[in-house]
């Protein structure tokens, strides 16, 4: 049985997560040394519910994308609604989404998040979550690996699990831990839904010009664009066609 400090005055590392299935948390974040962590109040964790900031009766939380495609995309106006209530009570967390298309979790992330104040996360469903919210909320974009899940809970079980174990107090030593290589690959094209016109920002034209030979064209410059700012190692992996 781990012996935890008490008594220290220092205030709990915070995890706050906004999901449509708060009923998964804290799952094995409840068990082992990050169990007893959460229970001695090492740090907390707190869950806000999308769907409270949903449309209409039905409490309606996405749309289909801007341009054509399978799948449904999260409304940037309801995400924005459920970040904003979260913040209130925790305004000094970064925010960060979890997303394939994201910088690469690694050990020096972990660290760098554990010495912090803690950390939101926004778990996602569907296809992804309207573009124009990253860039109005200022998002950090998250991956943990080159590979999709269900949805975003179980990355920020990932995310959260890897920090906490860092936090003094938790674990009596520090472990390594593998980082495994990424495979090539172009990262996604960004995403938009209704409104057309949200806080200012339109949805791109081209993708509500119904001309499908450009819209295919726009997300395929764009994903080359995302790729190369973000990701150079998997255009250089893997050459692009």
């Amino acid at each position: 049985m781990a012996h935890f400090p008490t008594g220290t005055g220092r205030r709990p590392w915070r995890a706050s997560v906004l999901t449509l299935f708060p009923e998964m948390f804290p799952g094995p974040l409840g068990f082992s040394l990050v169990g007893q962590a959460l229970e001695a109040g090492i740090w907390s964790l707190t869950l806000q519910q999308i769907r409270e900031s949903g449309i209409g009766r039905h409490r309606a939380v996405d749309d289909t994308p801007a341009g054509g495609g399978a799948g449904m995309v999260m409304r940037a106006d309801v995400l924005a609604d459920a970040i904003d209530r979260a913040r209130v009570p925790n305004p000094d967390l970064p925010l960060i989404y979890l997303s394939p298309r994201g910088a690469p979790f690694s050990q020096a992330r972990a660290h760098a998040l554990s010495e912090g104040p803690g950390v939101m996360l926004l778990a996602g469903r569907f296809e992804g979550i309207d573009e124009r919210l990253i860039e109005a909320r200022g998002i950090t974009e998250i991956s943990i690996g080159d590979y999709v899940l269900s949805g975003g809970e179980l990355a920020a079980m990932t995310l959260l699990d890897a920090c906490v174990r860092l936090i003094p107090g938790v674990l009596g030593a520090e472990e390594s831990l593998s980082q495994e290589s990424f495979e090539g690959g172009l990262l996604e094209y960004p995403q938009y839904t209704k409104p057309r016109e949200w806080e200012g920002r339109p949805t791109p034209d081209v993708l509500l010009s119904g001309d499908h030979q450009k819209i295919a064209a726009w997300r395929r410059a764009e994903a080359e664009r995302i790729t190369r700012e973000r990701r150079p190692d998997l255009l250089r992996s893997k050459p692009t066609r």
